[in-house]
């Protein structure tokens, strides 16, 4: 009985390891033919490169960080003094065609300003800060945008930040594959020449990659009155890496 069982698990390793030979590589001849008896596979199996394609674009949207800040003695004075400010930038910011989708809130607070008197921490006043991100879809005009909301926020404004980026990369992702693409082909070719053998089909892709900013420069503003803040929006590359595996003739 021990042995009927002993006999039918290994005529079932048997079929199990055909099926995976058959599915996903070959088995190299066990020890007693002079091989291993390990399963490989396919993948592991011909010319190994790495294609790389980039393509550089001009950033065409702007991300610009803004808001307001206001204290005063009591919340609901810095409230009131923070809400007119917005209402101020967002009336300009309509005005330069901004879309309400592309402006979203990024922070609120409400937090209380203390300060030391006669060694006890009391409270002086409170400060309200609103903060939103605004999409400017025409690069262009965000040095014009920037002035515009700095007038209407006053002493109340606040800009953290700006950057860059593309508004539809889809395209350039796909050149820049094909490059990738090209690149590793090109590569596979020149190894299989110098080692004697034919170039087959690819047997494995896998694709990589992302944004790579370029380094670019802001101007800075020009002395004159009232001079439009000038902006550079600069480039980025668009860099793709792919592995592919081509199969031996």
């Amino acid at each position: 009985m021990k042995r009927n069982l002993l006999l039918a698990i290994g005529l079932a390793l048997v079929v199990i390891a055909v099926g995976v030979a058959g599915c996903s590589g070959y088995i190299v001849p066990d020890a007693q033919n002079g091989g291993s008896g390990i399963i490989f596979s396919q993948q592991d199996i011909g010319i190994w490169v790495t294609g790389e394609g980039s393509v550089t674009v001009v950033l065409d949207v702007a991300i610009l960080s803004l808001g307001v800040e206001a204290q005063a003695t009591t919340i609901a004075e810095a409230q009131r003094q923070a809400a007119l400010a917005m209402d101020a930038i967002m009336t300009e910011l309509d005005e330069h065609g901004i879309a309400q989708k592309d402006i979203k809130t990024q922070h609120y607070s409400i937090y209380q300003v203390r300060r030391w008197d006669n060694g006890k921490e009391v409270i002086i006043g409170y400060r309200v800060t609103n903060m939103v991100t605004v999409k400017i879809r025409d690069v262009d005009d965000t040095g014009v945008i920037i002035d515009a909301v700095v007038r209407a926020g006053g002493d109340y404004i606040r800009i953290n930040s700006i950057s860059f980026t593309v508004d539809d990369p889809s395209a350039y992702y796909e050149e820049a594959r094909e490059k990738a693409m090209a690149d590793a082909e090109a590569k596979a070719e020149q190894l299989a020449e110098l080692g004697g053998v034919g170039l087959g089909k690819p047997t494995y892709i896998s694709e990589g990659g992302g944004y790579i900013p370029v380094t670019r420069d802001y101007a800075d503003a020009e002395a004159g009155p009232g001079p439009t803040t000038p902006i550079s929006p600069g480039e980025m590359e668009i860099r793709l890496t792919v592995q592919v595996v081509y199969s031996i003739k």
